[in-house]
């Protein structure tokens, strides 16, 4: 099966979840943080410079782990009209 490419707003959607977790990481090596989240570096990387501009949900939920940052907190940076309930 052959995946349709991403469209403008993907791509612009999958660099600021990279830029948001390169922010998130801080100090902390590329190493370090993929190891917590089970995962090469090379894929977090890929994630953070956004050649992955649509990593899987289990990606992102154990990189939100292994960064103390909330999955809620990188939907409302992600999609900003998007209404959480309290």
């Amino acid at each position: 099966m052959v995946r349709p490419p991403l469209t403008p707003d993907e791509r612009r959607r999958g660099e600021e979840l990279g830029l948001l977790l390169r922010h998130a990481r801080g100090e902390r090596s590329i190493v370090e943080v993929a190891a917590a989240a089970g995962m090469s570096a090379e894929t977090l990387r890929k994630i953070e410079t956004g050649r992955i501009a649509t990593p899987a949900f289990f990606t992102i939920a154990a990189l939100s782990n292994a960064l103390g940052v909330s999955l809620d907190q990188l939907a409302l940076h992600l999609t900003p009209d998007l209404s959480l309930p309290a």
